[in-house]
């Protein structure tokens, strides 16, 4: 199970190489090449929560993660599949890249079914290179834009769709699948030698792709370097596959994500009904679930009529109709979750400074000085900054979260968390802004603005710094959000909650396409130049930066006047001696009119 993790790793890792791939083989806008990647992010983010559905509803871990694996891999039987999608190609050159990822997407997550070809994820990836089907399709194998054709931009496009889904796949079940191995039995039977066999064997399955990635860093063909990912992940998934009959599969017990739907429509089939005076004659059961009873909460009140009880019809009846009555229960964690939302969209705007970390920085950074002394380091080195700013403030944020738990203020460390990560997202585009400021002048003074492809005199590492704080940002933030979901959410919405709070950070990340359209059509206004040209020497970064900077300011102020406004369900956390509710003092003691009646 665990080599799977080399899919994740891997995959991971050629996506965040996609930006030097569109832009030096493709010669692709950076802007256009970004908004590619942005949108491929964002969509893998908001897929979580509609994949935990179908993982609770219908196919399981087991499934999941074999679907999601071969999403990734690569099962190369015919080499004609670009000639045979021929026919699409006068229909997809009319479609601009970004819709064309939009609108390939939901096509490329039906897994093909011919029997004389199975090539999906990172096996598409590979053949859309020039070189591998250059011959299939009459272009030439070079690396350039030129010898890519149409079929073999659709296999690129239809690869990001594969990929995504196994990404959201994985991150949705591995975790879980692993934890459902681990049952009494298991645990009973764990030996100190089995414990040594999985340390040994975690360790051995996490470095081999941690060596593949730094030996691809060495690698100039592309195609070898989505390759190995390929055949790397290939082997993962036979693995997997071949210990089928001995993993512990948990059935699907059904989404808790429907309560949501339920109440809703619920509440809209009683629209024209009207809520009575005293809430404890809501419809509420007690039983073996009495210590997840919720108490009647005054927020939302026109959803409380999902728990109407109907006089005209028997109490029987009605309740063999979930979509028509729900619980008072249902109803309020269906409330907890809805109200979360305005308090959600203020992170949106992290995801939009987020994006600029995988994109705008990994561009500057292929057009420095890679040098340290006469020693050439590869560009993924930035990559293992980024990766450390974001465990090692990850882990101060949990300290702090543990100090201020002990002093009875846990309640508010995710708040803070929240705002400090929006402090770093600031920090971190003022310095990107300086940084490229200086990058810019370094570019006049050599004479290097018509010179693109030159590498100017200036050594990569001036980018650590907003490295180092966009990790800090995206750790930060990752915690928080997840602890303040988590804890302001009812029982059951808390997987859904925490998949939620990602999806609005994948927003952030479709929504940056939407910033940098936006400034660059305001930046021209008067007849000025637009600060995104056709290569980084000409445009204006650090202008874009600096709006970035002050909007998120902006932002983090409207967040703080939401956050104070906000009615914070009392914390399960901080007071874990906190008496349950007790149903036989009475249901509820709300007496209050609904604000819908």
């Amino acid at each position: 199970m665990i080599v799977l993790m080399w899919a994740d790793l891997l995959a991971g890792y050629a996506m965040w190489m996609m930006m030097l791939y569109l832009t030096n083989v493709w010669k692709l806008n950076f802007t256009h090449a970004a908004a590619i990647i942005n949108v491929f992010c964002g969509l893998t983010a908001i897929m979580l929560l509609p994949m935990q559905f179908l993982v609770d509803a219908f196919l399981g871990n087991y499934w999941m993660l074999l679907i999601s694996s071969f999403a990734y891999s690569a099962a190369i039987h015919r080499p004609s599949l670009a000639m045979k999608y021929g026919y699409s190609e006068n229909i997809v050159v009319f479609i601009p890249s970004v819709y064309r990822v939009l609108i390939l997407v939901p096509i490329g997550l039906f897994v093909f079914s011919d029997a004389n070809f199975c090539v999906k994820g990172l096996g598409f990836l590979t053949m859309s290179t020039p070189p591998v089907l250059a011959k299939a399709t009459g272009t030439c194998s070079l690396y350039e834009p030129e010898c890519i054709g149409e079929g073999q931009k659709i296999l690129f496009y239809t690869a990001l769709a594969l990929i995504a889904l196994g990404l959201s796949g994985h991150l949705i079940s591995l975790g879980a699948f692993i934890a459902e191995q681990f049952s009494e039995d298991v645990l009973d039977n764990f030996t100190t030698r089995t414990f040594i066999t999985a340390f040994v064997g975690t360790y051995i399955t996490v470095l081999v792709p941690i060596g593949a990635v730094i030996a691809i860093t060495y690698i100039r063909l592309w195609s070898i370097r989505f390759g190995i990912p390929a055949i790397c992940t290939m082997v993962a998934t036979l693995v997997f596959l071949s210990g089928s009959g001995s993993y512990n599969c948990v059935k699907p017990q059904g989404s808790s994500l429907t309560i949501v739907f339920r109440v809703l429509v619920a509440a809209t089939s009683k629209m024209f009904c009207k809520c009575p005076k005293e809430a404890d004659r809501l419809y509420e059961t007690r039983g073996v679930d009495d210590v997840d009873l919720l108490p009647h909460s005054r927020h939302l009140r026109c959803l409380d009529k999902a728990a109407i009880i109907l006089p005209a019809k028997p109490l029987e009846e009605q309740q063999k109709n979930r979509w028509k009555l729900c619980r008072v229960t249902e109803v309020e964690e269906t409330k907890l979750t809805i109200r979360m939302i305005p308090l959600c969209t203020t992170f949106i705007f992290c995801g939009v400074v987020s994006a600029i970390g995988n994109t705008y920085f990994i561009e500057q950074a292929n057009h420095m000085t890679h040098k340290l002394g006469k020693l050439s380091i590869p560009i993924v080195i930035l990559l293992w900054f980024y990766d450390q700013g974001k465990q090692q403030f990850a882990k101060l944020y949990y300290k702090l979260a543990v100090k201020l738990g002990g002093s009875g203020a846990r309640h508010y460390a995710p708040l803070i968390g929240v705002a400090v990560s929006m402090v770093f997202a600031i920090l971190c585009c003022i310095i990107a802004a300086k940084v490229e400021t200086k990058r810019l002048n370094v570019v006049r003074t050599h004479g290097l603005v018509d010179k693109p492809e030159e590498r100017i005199p200036m050594s990569v590492f001036w980018l650590l710094p907003q490295f180092v704080l966009i990790g800090a940002l995206d750790g930060i933030l990752e915690n928080s959000v997840e602890a303040i979901l988590f804890d302001q959410v009812g029982p059951s919405m808390r997987t859904y909650a925490v998949h939620f709070g990602v999806g609005v950070t994948g927003l952030g990340y479709m929504g940056s396409v939407l910033s940098v359209y936006v400034a660059g059509k305001v930046s021209e206004r008067g007849g000025k130049q637009s600060w995104f040209q056709d290569t980084l020497n000409h445009s204006r970064l650090d202008k874009y930066y600096w709006t970035l900077a002050w909007l998120t300011a902006v932002n983090l102020g409207l967040y703080i006047v939401v956050a104070l406004f906000y009615s914070f369900r009392e914390s399960e956390l901080e007071d874990e001696d906190a008496p349950n509710y007790d149903p036989t003092s009475g249901p509820f003691e709300d007496n209050a009119r609904c604000c819908c009646c």
